[in-house]
């Protein structure tokens, strides 16, 4: 195939996919489909005098506000009135927005409250959280949350659904317990949001948890079809009229310092330097971020992976800068969400993913700047990015580049085009092209249910490759609560190598069909809230000869969610799997598997106990066949919380594999300690381990928020490789390291 017909294949489904619109637009009253449904309505009150942040609700204003209403209860029974109440009011004044929230609780001794750090996982907590869609675009939205200790969680959503918590911005909550339950106060200052001046009226959600009656009471979109994260099924607030953001500037210097101890040569290094980030809003639609001499060093450590497939694995992007706004780079090849418990498709695409900006080779390179522009036009998503890297012994300096558009329409659905420019790895020129196609719906054919369609196509341009350089395909789901389908479909030419993007497995097409029933039985036999069965298979067909390379049914025959929220995960999935190896494959270090076929059906047992206990675990087993032996896979996990500062977890991965090539087996272990002080003073500590690599690593992290904004980090690091010897095993010490980085805001 030639690289001026190359994208043709592409070309001419996103045309079909076009067609498609018209198809779906008379299958749904677009424009209508989802406000058939009546919208919860809300009004944001004025006010002139002090808000004390904190955490009771006695000012005036509290008192004479009207509330927003009445909750839903969502789980266990749609549409029930809620076992307790809850009462949110919503005050403004020049600067902030306040979400003022009385959580009624019968029996206030007896809620749940483990959690205190900055964006700790609240599902083992009572709580609350909110959406604030400000565009009203029914598509994106601001994300706060927090539980009785006054945790700090928040987050981003963007494509109704999809989610980046790892975003932090400038705000705070203070709560309060008392005999009557809990209250909470939020102040979320305009500098930290994006709207449009001339608004008034903004999407909002709110929802409660109360987790040892694992209930949960919502204000709009109570239904089970519904995520909270779906902001289409948002209401509405109003009052929010000449909202300012003063100069809509924040400048944020910080000071990094760096201590490194060689244990080969006993050497010790020190290194400090200052930056800058900087964060502008060009036009209240539209924000400039940027960062110069950047540091990542408060950046959590990766958890630990052993690969035991022929294909690349992924490790997620943790870097602030990167984080910030990513949900605009987001790309249809994202496809759609499986099931819990049924494993990815193992072809995963991303034109671009972050990590391969800054990072070479498991090695860092120095950023010298990073500048960022995203936001909105009109219906127009927008974002560029440029990124400059610093020539090092092992890397040319760089200067990468990203561009992204998205023409939002209708109420869910969009169409939009990316292009990549950089090769961090080579210093040579690569260019990906791609354009990409989404039609959701909440109220497919009046239905009340959620129909998605996902169509894509992408092109590298690498010098040197001429053909064969493309990749394209499309996704439809039917994700909804009782019955749950989807169709995935893609194909990855050979010779497709997005240079800052990433690619699972290559030379493939990829067929995927999957189906899950998930009944929810109305007389509550044994206690159960959901039964969960899905059968799912995925074939992969190698392109240069047709023949198949993988294939593999999974069936899950039992998937019991208990109302205790304990869960019977899978009692003896069935995993039928085929495989061809096309040259030989060293699965671990002297265990090579020859070309050939392979039939194996592994069976999988595990078993979780409900987040709300202060002692919970974890068991999993996976046995049977494997490749041309045997294998057993054991995981565990088990943490215990002693609320609400301290909690440890300890999990573990083990694979015992017997094959005719030879024995081995694959480890991993890890160790969590995290101590918070209170939500701004927290202390976390990992010490993981895994025998592929035979490194123990250990990271401590202090995080001191001394006000919204302003933090000062602390990351210690350590290693030690093993070393077996004849009189056993033994650890010896690596490189250490020490970083401190302090950072101030100042809002303009």
């Amino acid at each position: 195939m030639s690289r001026r017909g190359a994208f043709t294949v592409p070309a001419a489904l996103l045309c079909c996919s076009f067609a498609l619109v018209a198809a779906f637009s008379s299958g749904v009253a677009v424009g209508q489909d989802e406000s058939s449904r009546p919208t919860r309505t809300a009004v944001v009150t004025a006010v002139s005098e002090p808000i004390l942040l904190d955490g009771v609700l006695d000012e005036p204003a509290w008192q004479s506000s009207p509330r927003i209403g009445n909750l839903v209860q969502r789980i266990p029974t749609e549409g029930a009135v809620p076992s307790e109440r809850t009462e949110v009011t919503l005050l403004r004044d020049a600067d902030h927005l306040y979400i003022g929230v009385m959580c009624h609780d019968s029996e206030s001794g007896r809620i749940l409250a483990s959690q205190m750090a900055r964006d700790a996982s609240l599902r083992p907590d009572d709580y609350v959280e909110l959406l604030l869609d400000t565009f009203r675009d029914q598509s994106n939205a601001y994300y706060f949350s927090t539980n009785p200790n006054g945790a700090l969680v928040d987050g981003l959503v963007f494509a109704n659904g999809e989610t980046n918590e790892d975003w932090d911005a400038i705000w705070n909550v203070a709560t309060q317990r008392s005999d009557q339950g809990w209250s909470a106060e939020f102040a979320i200052p305009f500098k930290s949001l994006n709207f449009p001046p001339d608004g008034t009226v903004w999407g909002f959600n709110f929802s409660r948890s109360i987790r040892r009656k694992f209930e949960e009471g919502r204000w709009a979109g109570a239904r089970f079809d519904a995520q909270f994260f779906q902001v289409s099924e948002a209401g509405e607030i109003s009052g929010l009229g000449g909202l300012e953001q003063g100069r809509g500037l924040d400048i944020r210097p910080f000071v990094a310092g760096r201590w490194d101890h060689s244990a080969g040569s006993g050497d010790d290094s020190l290194r400090g330097k200052p930056g800058l980030d900087l964060f502008y809003n060009v036009t209240p639609n539209l924000k400039l971020t940027a960062t110069l001499n950047t540091d990542f060093g408060e950046t959590e450590v990766d958890a630990r992976q052993i690969n035991l497939t022929r294909f690349s694995i992924f490790f997620p992007e943790k870097r602030s800068f990167f984080l910030q706004d990513a949900g605009v780079f987001n790309f249809a090849t994202t496809g759609v969400s499986q099931p819990g418990g049924i494993p990815s498709t193992g072809a995963e695409i991303f034109p671009f993913f972050s990590r391969r900006i800054g990072l070479l080779r498991g090695r860092e390179v120095p950023l010298d700047y990073g500048l960022k522009l995203t936001g909105r036009v009109g219906r127009t998503e927008v974002g560029v990015l440029n990124v400059g890297t610093r020539d090092t012994s092992f890397a040319a300096d760089q200067s990468m580049f990203v561009g992204r558009v998205r023409q939002n329409f209708w109420q869910q659905s969009y169409v939009g085009a990316l292009v990549t420019s950089g090769n961090q790895a080579l210093e040579t020129d690569a260019t990906t092209m791609g354009v990409d196609l989404r039609l959701a719906t909440s109220d497919i054919l009046g239905s009340g249910r959620n129909f998605v369609f996902n169509a894509w196509g992408l092109e590298s341009d690498n010098e040197g490759v001429s053909d064969n350089d493309a990749s394209f395909g499309f996704a439809a789901a039917f994700p909804n609560d009782r019955y749950d389908a989807q169709v995935q479909w893609r194909e990855i030419q050979e010779n497709f190598d997005p240079a800052l993007g990433f690619v699972q497995r290559r030379n493939v097409r990829m067929l995927r069909l999957g189906a899950s029933f998930n009944p929810r039985p109305k007389n509550q036999w044994l206690g159960i809230q959901q039964m969960y069965h899905d059968i799912f298979y995925t074939e992969f067909t190698r392109l240069d000869n047709g023949l198949i390379e993988s294939r593999d049914f999974y069936f899950t025959i039992v998937d019991w969610h208990f109302q205790s929220g304990d869960s019977l995960h899978s009692l003896f999935d069935v995993n039928p799997t085929y495989e061809r190896l096309f040259e030989p494959f060293e699965i671990s270090p002297g265990v090579v598997l020859p070309q050939g076929e392979y039939d194996f059906t592994p069976l999988r047992i595990f078993f979780t106990s409900a987040q709300k206990r202060r002692l919970q675990g974890s068991f999993g087993v996976t046995f049977g066949s494997f490749w041309s032996g045997d294998a057993e896979t054991y995981s565990s996990s088990l943490r215990y919380s002693a609320p609400p500062r301290l909690t440890i977890s300890v999990e573990t991965r083990q694979t015992f594999a017997r094959l005719p090539q030879g024995d081995f087996v694959a480890r991993i272990h890890r160790a969590e300690f995290n101590y918070a002080v209170s939500p701004r003073l927290s202390f976390a500590n990992v010490l993981q381990f895994d025998n592929r690599s035979g490194n123990l690593g250990f990271q401590g992290r202090v995080r001191w928020t001394l006000e919204p904004g302003n933090d000062l980090f602390f990351i210690f690091g350590q290693g030690w490789v093993q070393e077996v010897g004849e009189r056993g095993s033994d650890f010896r010490q690596q490189d250490s390291r020490l970083a401190v980085k302090a950072q101030y805001t100042f809002r303009l």
